[in-house]
């Protein structure tokens, strides 16, 4: 199973848990608009891959509270501390990532609800209760997470400093993530009682802190040192689970020598149109310059054509790039991947993908760019205890956006009997459609909506009846 969503102002983020088999292979295609005038001249394929398009892969568990209790085992059998350290980040990450999907989860909520009431739909009642039904509970699960690992806190110095670490960020997350909500929640009664337990949680979160003098006071004063330090400690809770991954570009060597052999053919034919031209003119003449001028200026014209169609015939189809994925702490090679992007066009595409798309009169002139990944990974190499993997693909579309107008359209409408003019933004309306294989029993097909503006990625929707299993073969 993929999720689509949004991370920040410009990124879409899409996660999927990769199982024990050893093969997968991921497309995503991104349908954009015509109307912005996309080609290879604007945006090439090379540029929009190396500065828009990132990967991640950690180690992931189905049991939850397995790392945590592998860091209690370390910690009592006192077998060092990096097993310790390796454990405990992988129990926090996983929280960390739990939180940050179930409140954005909440916020989309809240904004439906707030549009609902707005309306005065009859649902208003029902979403109320539901919404508050779900807050509550994850409240009771974040308390119930930070207890547990909080009951057995190591008196080892060298394990104590990264369990300080890890607790010190999980405490302020946890703060950042219900103030969030708090700041969004409707106003209304029946949240006043949800909306008072959560800034007493964090109340008590930052009482805790100062308690245990994880930070000092100068820090807690100033906001930006704070969040550039909480954002350091989120880097070291990452980096011991976080696969170790070197890129590589493929073809290098091949396109060496596409360009000896397309210099080589048309050296050849210049050689053998000067040969003729001395045997047709005989003394070198004003007409001798002037043919031979003419076959230096065709052998310049016709060396980059040359090259470039041989190029493209010989990498056509075939993958750009290649990932090597290694475990972060005893360096050992993990798996590899395959990575291919381009544009195709829609003729192109494959049968599913069209109709997933379903694509009508006014999408003709989309440009659809093509990401597609090949893994193949050894889990008898993981990490002991773990054969699954979390793989994060982030797709930037800020330099798409850049395409779009910065014009602001203004509509009108009545209120209170008054015409009414409002300035709106002008958006544009993508599609994402991902299909996988290998890392669920049955292939998977799904698509997305996604609204996006000049100031950046409004909404994403997923398209409820597009999500279908495909055929194996494809």
């Amino acid at each position: 199973m993929i999720s689509v969503e949004r991370k920040n102002s410009y990124q879409l983020r899409l996660t999927r848990r990769l199982k024990e088999e050893t093969s997968h292979r991921l497309d995503v295609y991104l349908f954009v608009p015509g109307e912005l005038g996309l080609n290879t001249h604007v945006i090439s394929e090379e540029a929009f891959y190396h500065a828009s398009i990132s990967v991640s892969r950690t180690y992931y568990s189905d049991t939850h509270h397995l790392p945590l209790v592998q860091s209690r085992l370390v910690s009592r059998n006192q077998l060092g501390s990096e097993p310790y350290r390796l454990n405990l980040s992988l129990y926090a990450y996983q929280y960390v990532v739990a939180m940050e999907r179930t409140t954005q989860k909440m916020l989309v909520s809240e904004r439906k609800l707030r549009d609902e009431r707005q309306k005065e739909s009859n649902d208003v009642s029902e979403l109320s209760d539901e919404l508050c039904a779900q807050l509550y509970e994850m409240q009771d699960l974040s308390e119930g997470i930070l207890k547990r690992m909080r009951r057995n806190q190591p008196t080892d110095e060298s394990l104590y400093k990264y369990f300080a670490n890890i607790d010190n960020y999980l405490s302020w997350f946890t703060e950042q993530q219900l103030l969030a909500l708090v700041a969004h929640m409707p106003r209304g009664g029946e949240f006043s009682e949800i909306k008072r337990r959560y800034i007493s949680v964090c109340e008590g979160e930052s009482e805790y802190r100062r308690e245990q003098q994880y930070n000092a006071e100068r820090v807690m004063a100033d906001p930006t040192r704070m969040s550039n330090k909480m954002r350091l400690l989120r880097r070291l809770i990452e980096y011991p689970i976080t696969l170790k991954q070197t890129s590589l570009e493929l073809g290098s060597g091949e396109q060496k020598a596409v360009k000896a052999i397309a210099t080589a053919v048309v050296m050849a034919c210049v050689t053998l149109g000067v040969l003729r031209v001395r045997e047709v003119v005989g003394d070198i003449t004003a007409l001798f310059v002037l043919a031979m001028a003419l076959l230096y200026a065709m052998r310049e014209v016709f060396k980059d054509d040359l090259r470039n169609t041989l190029w493209r015939l010989l990498r056509r189809g075939r993958p750009k790039w290649r990932r090597q994925y290694e475990d972060p702490t005893r360096n050992s090679v993990v798996g590899r991947q395959l990575e291919w992007f381009d544009y195709k066009r829609y003729a192109a595409l494959d049968e599913d993908i069209q109709q997933m798309r379903r694509r009508t009169v006014a999408q003709r002139e989309e440009v659809v760019m093509h990401y597609r990944s090949s893994s193949r990974m050894s889990p008898t190499r993981f990490l002991s205890g773990y054969e699954h993997t979390r793989e994060t693909l982030h797709i930037d579309l800020l330099m798409l956006t850049r395409l779009m107008s910065k014009e602001k359209h203004h509509i009108y409408r009545l209120k209170d009997g008054q015409s009414v003019r409002e300035s709106v933004e002008r958006r544009h309306l993508f599609n994402l459609v991902v299909r996988e294989t290998g890392s669920e029993d049955t292939p998977y097909l799904a698509r997305w909506k996604v609204v996006v503006g000049r100031s950046g990625i409004v909404d994403v929707e997923k398209v409820a009846e597009s999500s279908t299993s495909i055929d194996p073969a494809h």
